[in-house]
């Protein structure tokens, strides 16, 4: 699947955002964006925006409207602090950046990666779009980011489309 077809010309331009306090202090180095970014662009997207911050929920929500509002995106993709840790807050920052919940973006990635790992069941992982961008939530970890990932890529153009104008009646991407 490509996001690029060869009529419309049309690229989604994605951001890839790494929560992590040791990261964004250089004492850990971010393995999780880097599979975002390698698996967006064997797709054919552009990563526009790359960004290691804190888990705090001021600077995930200032960074998120930022991206979504200055339109320097069409797709942000967060890579950690959807676990169960006192400090995972993403989730909640995307909900209160959000204008519009898309719920079966992380419903999908659950179901599918459950039957790898059971303690898929235990993401809090959301998804919304915030003026004409989508944001979803991924997991911190290399491995999980890369399954869910690969459960959501495929439907992840289409709805892009959809936001941005491309797609106005139902029709395959």
């Amino acid at each position: 699947m490509e996001f690029m077809s060869e009529k419309s010309n049309f690229h989604i331009r994605t951001a890839v955002l790494t929560i992590s306090d040791k990261g964004s202090k250089g004492e850990r180095k971010d393995l999780s964006g880097p599979v975002i970014k390698k698996m967006m662009e064997n797709i054919g997207a552009d990563i526009v925006y790359e960004e290691i911050i804190a888990d705090e929920k001021e600077e995930i929500k200032e960074t998120l409207i930022k991206i979504a509002d200055q339109k320097v995106a069409d797709l942000i993709l967060t890579t950690g602090g959807t676990g169960f840790a006192k400090r995972d807050i993403t989730p909640e920052a995307t909900l209160e950046v959000i204008e519009k919940e898309v719920p079966g973006i992380p419903e999908k990635i659950r179901a599918e990666t459950i039957s790898i790992t059971p303690q898929a069941a235990l993401s809090r992982a959301r998804a919304g779009i915030r003026k004409q961008t989508l944001i979803i939530n991924f997991p911190g970890s290399p491995k999980a980011v890369r399954e869910c990932l690969e459960a959501a890529i495929e439907i992840i153009p289409h709805g892009v489309k959809i936001l941005k104008g491309k797609i106005t009646e139902h029709q395959k991407s």
